[in-house]
């Protein structure tokens, strides 16, 4: 379980990093990230109806996408906030890739 102090939650957090924020993309993930001036990283995550179609889904999806970061976070930089998005219809089975996907992406955007 990602931390709280590790997570986005207010709505005005969000329109700050999609006003400010660099974007970055791998395969099917979608990064926005900008600086947040605080002593840790943060992040937030959407997965859309139209990305997967069950409730159940998104939430799995959002799970192991928490999860990914939670294993990668000691290796961000510090005072970032980020939100993670999926693009693309994703299958229960096509899951397996977060991981690997997230580390590209995160050394893209030049986090880690």
């Amino acid at each position: 379980m990602l931390c709280k102090i590790n997570r986005l939650k207010k709505e005005a957090d969000f329109e700050k990093v999609f006003k400010g924020g660099k974007s970055f993309r791998e395969g099917f993930l979608f990064l926005k990230i900008k600086k947040n001036n605080l002593e840790n990283s943060r992040f937030g995550f959407i997965v859309s109806k139209k990305n997967a179609k069950k409730a159940f889904l998104r939430n799995k999806i959002k799970r192991s996408l928490r999860e990914a970061v939670r294993r990668e976070i000691k290796n961000i930089k510090k005072g970032m906030d980020g939100i993670i998005m999926i693009s693309g219809y994703l299958e229960e089975g096509e899951m397996w890739g977060i991981g690997e996907s997230l580390k590209k992406l995160f050394k893209k955007a030049g986090l880690s």
